[in-house]
Formats: C-alpha cells, structure tokens, sequence
C-alpha cells in the first residue's frame, strides 16, 4: 500500500494535532497519574477513535498504582542521607548504612522504576486504552502507535533554572552523599567501629565540616517536584497520543483500508508516576498479541525537529528495544529526507513507555521530539497547547505514515 497521499498533508493533521490537544488541555481537570482528568482525557480519546477513527475495538481498562511513589523516594533517601550527615559525627557506621539504604531506595525507585516503596503512599486507580483497526482480509501483521495521556507534576528547578540547573542540583545532592559515604568509610577503616563523638581535631572531622555545604541542596531536593501543580502536558505527552490517533483519522478520512495490517492506538495512563500504566498493559496483554509479527512505535513529547530521535536504548540507557522497530523508523525518516536522530534515553534521562514494553517482551522502540538535556518547557508550567511545534508534528506524522507503509509492504518483519 502507497501512502503518499497521507504523507503530504502532514501540515494538516499536524494543526489537527494541536486543535485536539488544545481542545483536551481547556475542557478537563489537570491531568496527574490516576486523577479524575486522566480519566476523562481516556474516555474522550476513546471515543475518538471509536467515531473519527473506525476502530472496531476499544476498550478502557483500570488498573491500580501508588503515584505519590515515585516521587517519594525523596522523602526516604535524603531523610536517610541529612541523618547520616549527622550521625558522622558520634557513630559513622550507622551513617554508612543510612547512605546505602536511601541511594538503594533511589536507585530501585528512580532508576528503574521498582516499586520499591509503593506501599507507603495512597493507591489510586490510572486508565489505559486500547483501539484496534482490523484490515480488510487476514491478519497478518500487526502496528500499534502509543501514547501516555497522563501530565507531570511540575519541577520548580526546571522551571526556574533550566535542565542545566535541575540536573546539576542532583547531581550535589549525589556527589554529597557518596562524599559522607566515603568519608565513613575511611574512618570506620583507620578507628573501627565505636560510640562516641570523632576527634576535633583530626582530618576527617575537618572534611566533614567542610561537607556540610552539601546540605541546603540535600535539604532543597525535598522540593524537586511540586505535587500541587500540574502542568499541562501538551508536548508531554498529548502530542504522543494524537500521533497514532492522527494516522488513523487519516487513513479513514482517504478511504484507505490496510488489506493484511491491523492498526492499533495504545493509551497508557501514568507514565509519569514510572511507566505503571504501560506495565499494567503489558500484564493484561500478555500473549494476546503473539499471534503475528507485532510492533509498537510508543512516542514521548514530539517538538523540536531538530531532536526528532528513535532511541534504540531506554529508562536511563538500561533497558535495550528492538533494533528491527527501531531501525524502520530511522529508514522511514531517511526515505523522506526528515531529519532524525540515531540515540538513547540518557541516565538521568527517565524513561518512554516504550521501555516497559521492551522489558515484557514486545518489540517496541521510543520515538522522542525533544532535547535530552533537558528544556525548561519540559515538566513545568511552559509546557501548553501554545508551545507545539507544528513542523515537529509535521515531520513525525510523516515518517510514522512512512514507516507504516514499509511495514505494510513486509520491512522489518
């Protein structure tokens, strides 16, 4: 199947792109992990692509998280660490455990998205969707186009100071703890263990000293998120969502029917509490989809063509995704002429949805629009209906189109 004709009207379902996005950013409530707005935003995407996108199949399903979780690492880890800073003093050994049981707890939480303290924050109930387009004949293959349609909570830092400034300030707060860390150490290693209050005058209590200016940014990290703002989550990640749902409206607006690909819209709410929704999906779905070769394009905040990137490695360069799905998008872009990144989700980066579907076992890759390093739209109040970029949405709508035709046509299967 030539899809050329979708292609060229990139521009136009770029702006419908954005109506439908600005449309959802004005009519419901904020948009946080498992909230009422979540919710609401799931029933309406829904309902589009039941009646402006001919899918046969479309289901909303439930599920339960701890969003406050992931986040709340905080509380645990730097609790643990400000209380090693002190107990250096009069019993290091302690300090040494504190240390490594907060940067554990961070490490599991943040850095790969366990669920390492979820049992101590409220439960909510997040909503995923799931849209199927059967073909006109036998199925033989299978796209699916994913999207998380939850918002984040806004970071203060970010808004204020820039990636610069936000990644910078973790990166004290981590230097800060390894330096306690280091300094416990040593000690416990020259003096053993023993109760009591170290010698004024040595070295180490000198260095100690000299380390509490690690303190007002462990003590600021306390305040790296504002759970009280959420931001509006056009780029990230309606924009996300309405790609897969934009391909679909096109190809019914053209009259167009795939003889042997079934199309598929994914949904999967709370991402930004660490990929519970896409983790959800992937337990409700497992083997279901197993019956044809199966792949799943999943996008993350589609702006900046310039950043347009497929990233072949995923949750802080841990988890590795299909190289095959990966692969057709970047031969997509180059079949075009669009420009498109070769790359990775950094550490310190997060993590797409896509990671979560790599990690059950589906072939998946993460599509992103944005500069790693992070911009100061990116997770604060900047991020609206009024700062898309339409020639972003352009160009990926195009080499999505694209890369669905080769797959059509039998690539990467």
């Amino acid at each position: 199947m030539e899809l050329k004709k979708i292609i060229e009207k990139k521009d136009f379902f770029a702006k419908y792109m954005i109506d439908e996005i600005t449309h959802i950013c004005k009519t419901f409530e904020k948009r946080d992990p498992g909230s009422n707005g979540e919710k609401q935003a799931c029933e309406y995407m829904a309902d589009v692509l039941k009646n402006d996108c001919g899918c046969d199949r479309v289901s909303i399903e439930s599920f339960k998280e701890n969003p406050g979780s992931f986040f709340g690492w905080i509380y645990f880890t730097i609790t643990f660490v400000l209380a090693a800073v002190a107990l250096f003093f009069v019993l290091p050994v302690l300090s040494i455990v504190l240390i490594v049981l907060g940067l554990v707890i961070a490490f599991l939480q943040f850095g790969l998205y366990k669920k390492a303290v979820d049992r101590f924050f409220p439960e909510k109930t997040g909503h995923n969707v799931t849209a199927l387009k059967a073909p006109a004949g036998e199925v033989k293959r299978r796209i699916m186009f994913n999207g998380h349609p939850d918002a984040a909570w806004e970071w203060p830092v970010n808004y204020k100071l820039g990636g610069v400034g936000f990644e910078s300030h973790a990166i004290i707060c981590g230097v800060g703890a390894l330096y306690y860390l280091v300094l416990s150490i040593v000690y416990i290693a020259k003096n053993g263990v023993h109760l009591g209050l170290i010698d004024t005058a040595s070295p180490l209590f000198k260095a100690a000293l000299c380390g509490l200016i690690f303190v007002p940014f462990l003590f600021g990290l306390y305040f790296m998120w504002n759970k009280n703002r959420i931001v509006d989550g056009a780029n990230d990640n309606l924009s996300g969502c309405y790609m897969g749902i934009a391909i679909l409206k096109a190809l019914k607006d053209e009259g167009i029917e795939l003889q042997n690909t079934e199309l598929g819209v994914i949904l999967t709410g709370s991402e930004e509490a660490g990929l519970r929704g896409s983790k959800a999906w992937c337990e409700a779905h497992k083997g279901e989809f197993d019956d044809v070769p199966t792949i799943i394009l999943s996008y993350d905040t589609i702006h900046d063509p310039k950043y347009l990137m497929t990233n072949y490695r995923d949750l802080n360069g841990t988890v590795k995704v299909d190289k095959d799905a990966s692969d057709l998008f970047m031969e997509a872009a180059k079949e075009l002429n669009i420009h498109c990144i070769k790359g990775m989700v950094p550490p310190l980066g997060g993590a797409t949805d896509s990671a979560a579907f790599a990690q059950a076992g589906f072939r998946a890759t993460g599509i992103t629009g944005l500069n790693h390093k992070l911009e100061d739209y990116y997770h604060t109040r900047r991020d609206t209906y009024d700062n898309m970029n339409a020639e972003g949405l352009a160009g990926c709508f195009a080499v999505s189109v694209k890369a669905l035709e080769m797959f059509d046509n039998g690539a990467k299967q």
